[in-house]
């Protein structure tokens, strides 16, 4: 008898074992192959002082902008919310670009983000905005197109059919990398 109830205990511990097994694959395989899991956390965000390549371009006789932007965007429960703000300074017109004194404010944007898209280490955020300066008004669609980096990083601002690339030179722009 003593023969029967090992081999009893013998099937018993490996249909045990075996079960354990194929029960953690299926979690394991269910995981991976789902696709919907949640992403949940910052997506983008950043900080600092830009100039725009060109300035107010040839019709404005390429004076200096200067702008200081902020930005955050994250996702929760699949949903995306933020802020971005983006204030554009140039000199005063009388002293053109050689007194260095960006203290006329031509644009300010303070806008909401709802939507963010990850492709390696650019974002592309989308939203609305309240814009004064430049391009005014309320409830005004915005993208902001930004790739990851400190100084020598780039950004492409477009509102209300006007497009700003920008050159981050001071601060950072972080893009976080989707899993």
């Amino acid at each position: 008898m003593s023969a029967r109830v090992q081999s009893v205990r013998w099937w018993v511990i490996s249909l045990v074992l075996l079960s354990v097994g194929i029960g953690l694959v299926s979690i394991l395989a269910t995981r991976s192959a789902s696709g919907g899991e949640s992403h949940d956390g910052i997506v983008v965000e950043g900080a600092g002082t830009t100039l725009i390549h060109g300035g107010t371009g040839a019709s404005g006789g390429f004076v200096p902008v200067l702008t200081t932007v902020a930005f955050h965007a994250e996702t929760t429960g699949g949903h995306v919310t933020g802020s971005f703000d983006c204030l554009a300074l140039a000199p005063e017109a009388n002293t053109g670009s050689k007194s260095g004194q960006f203290t006329v404010n031509v644009m300010y944007v303070n806008g909401q983000i709802t939507g963010a898209t990850v492709n390696g280490n650019t974002a592309t955020l989308t939203g609305t905005a309240d814009i004064t300066g430049l391009g005014a008004g309320s409830n005004v669609g915005f993208t902001f197109v930004v790739r990851n980096g400190g100084p020598g990083a780039t950004a492409v601002l477009t509102a209300s059919g006007l497009t700003f690339n920008e050159l981050l030179v001071q601060g950072s722009f972080n893009v976080h990398a989707e899993d």
